[in-house]
């Protein structure tokens, strides 16, 4: 089988994400109703008709799929996978069922357990967001000002990294989840910076606010899942920022036996 070049999958990746979001528009724009799976998550059909764009965008790619609605696959098999690609086809269905525009389509690409290329898309504002970790390049595009998706590749943004000063950080956090554990986290940043302000926002779009420079700390100590934050990785990673792994004090990994995240924090230390 041929070498695809990364560029290549990246731009399949964007396709998918798009596409994905069409249909998550699509049923946002209805009375649409809501299920729980057997975890009492809620799953909607957005979430469901994204998942098969998605599978079926990536089958082409012949690299497997962890996605969060397909079944898991054993670690058994998935061990023996050198690469992957991580999916959430709507990561921050609270949101989607709040209707507060705050959800996004996640898909990354992972080799040998690390983050090579992410791609984040926001249906509602057409925000697109993508990376190619080895080359160092994070971008931003919107996509209903792009003549054609090719072009992302081409005139997107590109994001530089943030020079941290001891005066103003801010720190985003999730939406639903704030404990003592981030208040004592944010109580840190305050002796170590002049003022500490504090977002919140809801998804992976947090790492889309990390890449922008409008925030510069994440972190998390509740439950995610490796699609909620492999993307979001890709994207952070690639403009110099880490997602370290509290249990570990490393660099997260993903394809692992249990795809529950720890806690975790990204930064630029």
């Amino acid at each position: 089988m041929a070498v695809v070049s990364i560029q290549k999958l990246l731009y399949q990746a964007i396709q998918a994400a798009v596409q994905a979001g069409q249909e998550i528009r699509a049923v946002y724009e209805t009375a649409f109703t809501v299920e729980n799976k057997p975890d009492a998550s809620p799953i909607t059909q957005a979430d469901l008709n994204a998942n098969v764009v998605i599978n079926q965008r990536l089958a082409a790619t012949g690299i497997p799929i962890i996605s969060e609605e397909n079944k898991e696959v054993p670690y058994a098999i998935r061990k023996e996978w050198q690469r992957c690609w991580i999916v959430d086809p709507l990561d921050g269905t609270k949101e989607f069922i709040n209707r507060n525009g705050e959800f996004a389509v996640n898909i990354a690409l992972v080799e040998l357990g690390m983050p090579v290329l992410g791609v984040i898309y926001a249906p509602v504002t057409g925000e697109l967001f993508f990376a190619d970790v080895a080359k160092g390049l994070a971008c931003k595009a919107s996509v209903w000002s792009l003549k054609t998706l090719e072009c992302a590749l081409n005139e997107a943004l590109v994001l530089k990294p943030f020079q941290l000063t001891k005066e103003n950080v801010v720190v985003v956090t999730s939406r639903s989840h704030r404990d003592a554990l981030l208040e004592d986290y944010i109580g840190e940043l305050n002796k170590e910076f002049d003022e500490v302000f504090v977002l919140t926002k809801g998804s992976s779009l947090k790492f889309c606010l990390l890449a922008e420079g409008g925030a510069q700390f994440y972190p998390r100590f509740s439950p995610t899942m490796e699609w909620d934050i492999a993307a979001g990785h890709a994207l952070c990673k690639a403009i110099g920022m880490k997602l370290i792994s509290i249990d570990t004090n490393q660099e997260m990994k993903y394809n692992r036996v249990n795809l529950t995240n720890g806690n975790f924090v990204v930064s630029y230390e």
